[in-house]
C-alpha cells in the first residue's frame, strides 16, 4: 500500500466513526425525548441507531458518557431564550411580557424533552446533574423578572411566587395542555396573576 493511500483510508475511517457516533447520539436524543432517560437502555439506543451494542460502548464507555453527549447535542439544537433581550426592557411588566412570549415559544419547541427530564431527574442521578444548569437558569429568570418592582414584604413575596409560577414549564404545560389555552392566552393569564399578586 502506498503512503498516499494510507492517510486517505485513515481519514475515511475517522469520518465513518464520527458519523456513527453522531447517529448514536441522535438516537439517544430521540429516545430520551420520547421515552425519557429512565426508560432508555443502551440496547434500545443501539437498535435505534442500527448498530450492535458493542459499537455504542466503543463510542461511549457508559450511560453517563452517552448522556453527556446527548445533553450537549440537544442543548445545541434547542438553545434557551436569550435573556439579554429581556434585560433591555426597563419596565418590569414589559420585561415579563417579552420573557413569557420567549419562554412559552421555547417550551412549545422543547417541551417533549423538558417533560421527560423533569420527570426522570429524581430517579436518574446523571439527569439531575446535567439538568442542574436549567434550574439555575430558571432561578436567574425569576430574579431578573422580579427586579425593579419596588415591592416589600408580603407583596414582594407573593409577586416573586407568581413570577416563578408563570415561568415554570409545568405551568405552561398545564395551561396549554389540560386547560386548552394557546400560548398567548396562557401568557396573558400569567401576566394578570403577577399583577394581582402585587
Amino acid at each position: 500500500m502506498s503512503d498516499k493511500k494510507r492517510p486517505y483510508k485513515m481519514k475515511r475511517r475517522a469520518e465513518l466513526e464520527a458519523r456513527t457516533r453522531q447517529r448514536i447520539t441522535e438516537s439517544a436524543v430521540e429516545l430520551h425525548g420520547t421515552l425519557g432517560p429512565a426508560r432508555t437502555s443502551m440496547k434500545a439506543v443501539a437498535e435505534r441507531a442500527g448498530v450492535p451494542r458493542s459499537t455504542v460502548y466503543r463510542h461511549f464507555a457508559d450511560e453517563e458518557a452517552l448522556f453527556g453527549a446527548c445533553s450537549a447535542h440537544w442543548a445545541a439544537e434547542n438553545p434557551p431564550p436569550d435573556v439579554s433581550l429581556w434585560e433591555k426592557a426597563d419596565d418590569p411588566d414589559e420585561r415579563l411580557r417579552v420573557a413569557l412570549d420567549a419562554l412559552y415559544a421555547y417550551y412549545r419547541r422543547a417541551g417533549g424533552m423538558l417533560d421527560k427530564l423533569l420527570r426522570d431527574e429524581a430517579t436518574v442521578p446523571i439527569v439531575a446533574e446535567l439538568f442542574a444548569p436549567y434550574h439555575q437558569f430558571m432561578g436567574s429568570i425569576v430574579e431578573l423578572l422580579a427586579r425593579g418592582r419596588s415591592l416589600r414584604g408580603k407583596a414582594r413575596d407573593r409577586t416573586r411566587a407568581a413570577i416563578a409560577h408563570a415561568v415554570s414549564f409545568r405551568t405552561w404545560q398545564q395551561l396549554t395542555g389540560e386547560a386548552g389555552l394557546g400560548d398567548e392566552e396562557a401568557a396573558e393569564l400569567m401576566r394578570r396573576l403577577v399583577a394581582a399578586a402585587a
